[in-house]
């Protein structure tokens, strides 16, 4: 009797212990964490539902915002336009003449990989450098460089080129107010494009509005798709349930709204020698400022087109990023106050309350133009609607409002 229970725990051990391994290996982890957090999650906001949370700018008058917005759109629209009209309609900038490309392309020879909690900058961005053979590792050698501490929930872009300007033997550029075209031109010169936009998973009602990183990998005009490399779906999709090895699919209409939500902003990686083609596929935007001007015509185009409240909350949140870029501040200031009084128009289900998660002109925008009290405001909404205060950002900013309070 004494052996069978000395065999029975001998047993039980050697399950734990086979159990613990197995465990530790990387892709079950990976896997079994994802779940764990994703649970976890969605009962916190269940309670707290951070769709509720509303940051009301406390330093400018509704006056003042009027007339501050209309010094904005006056000075991103012709002059003759701005004079005549007292609401103006925006007009863009005649763009050069394109030229036709094919009607598809596909880029073969990315690996794929499945984001662990939290990782689609990292996963993302080393698929991009799988493309060119990097020989660095995967999205865990990257996060190590990207998010040192593992709770960071959100990769920058730039921080994203600091890496592969720094960390490896390739380069990256990066713009905002990109369009479809420049996206294909990029792919046609042999480069993917890895794209910033949102994202909003089946559960709508459980996760929200997020951000996201996909590297577009091909299109076709037939069929108006792109092709990407997706790694949140490679992580929660079995692959009998996926819709392509070769990648997934995403409309040009989806494409269009959903990086909206990111002032269109795409990173290219490419070898040193080849930056010249890569300048070449961006036609205007090849030049920085440009860029960042050409990003805040479309945005003020689009705040006065758009009707939907997103989209609209969207196109001044773009605006105010677009001219934090050209240090234009004060406007700046009142095109993101703009989109904060448009915010609680939007219906809860679909309010991008994470938005400070990814894009923090609005705390360069309150800083520059000596409203600390706001940075303040804003910081702290930012970081009580999280599940855990882990915004390295906005714990940043709000320091230096701080201190420089009385």
């Amino acid at each position: 009797m004494q052996k069978n229970r000395k065999k029975r725990l001998y047993i039980i051990l050697a399950l734990l212990v086979i159990g613990g391994i197995v465990l530790a290996l990387p892709p079950v982890w990976s896997r079994v964490s994802y779940y764990t957090n994703k649970i976890y999650t969605e009962i916190y906001y269940k309670i707290n539902p951070p769709q509720a949370v509303i940051f009301n700018p406390s330093e400018s008058t509704p006056d003042e915002m009027a007339t501050a917005v209309k010094a904005t759109m006056n000075a991103l629209v012709t002059p003759t336009t701005a004079v005549n009209s007292p609401t103006p309609e925006p007009t863009l900038a005649p763009t050069p003449t394109r030229m036709p490309l094919p009607p598809s392309i596909y880029l073969a020879g990315t690996r794929t990989e499945a984001q662990m909690w939290n990782n689609c900058g990292p996963a993302t961005l080393s698929m991009a450098l799988s493309f060119w053979q990097w020989t660095g590792g995967n999205q865990e050698d990257t996060a190590a460089v990207l998010k040192p501490n593992n709770r960071d929930k959100n990769v920058m872009p730039y921080e994203m080129l600091d890496y592969v300007n720094n960390n490896t033997n390739l380069r990256a550029i990066m713009r905002m107010g990109g369009d479809l075209y420049t996206i294909k031109a990029l792919l046609n010169a042999g480069f993917p494009v890895l794209v910033e936009k949102g994202f909003e998973p089946e559960n709508l009602a459980a996760e929200g509005w997020m951000g996201h990183y996909n590297l577009v990998i091909g299109y076709d005009d037939t069929k108006q798709e792109f092709t990407t490399q997706d790694s949140y779906l490679l992580a929660v999709l079995d692959s009998s349930d996926r819709p392509s090895a070769k990648g997934f699919k995403v409309t040009y209409d989806d494409m269009t709204s959903n990086w909206r939500a990111f002032n269109y902003i795409f990173v290219v990686v490419y070898p040193p020698d080849m930056e010249n083609d890569v300048l070449n596929a961006l036609g205007p935007l090849a030049d920085q400022t440009n860029a960042f001007r050409l990003a805040a015509e479309l945005a003020a185009s689009e705040a006065a087109s758009l009707t939907d409240a997103r989209d609209q909350y969207f196109a001044w949140y773009n605006t105010g990023t677009s001219l934090v870029n050209l240090a234009e501040y004060d406007g700046a200031a009142a095109a993101f106050d703009k989109a904060f009084a448009i915010y609680p128009s939007i219906d809860e289900t679909h309010r991008p309350y994470r938005m400070l998660w990814y894009q923090t002109g609005p705390y360069f925008a309150y800083y520059y133009t000596a409203r600390y009290q706001d940075v303040i405001s804003l910081a702290t909404t930012t970081l009580d609607a999280e599940v855990e205060h882990i915004l390295e950002e906005s714990y940043h900013w709000r320091a230096m409002a701080v201190g420089i309070t009385p």
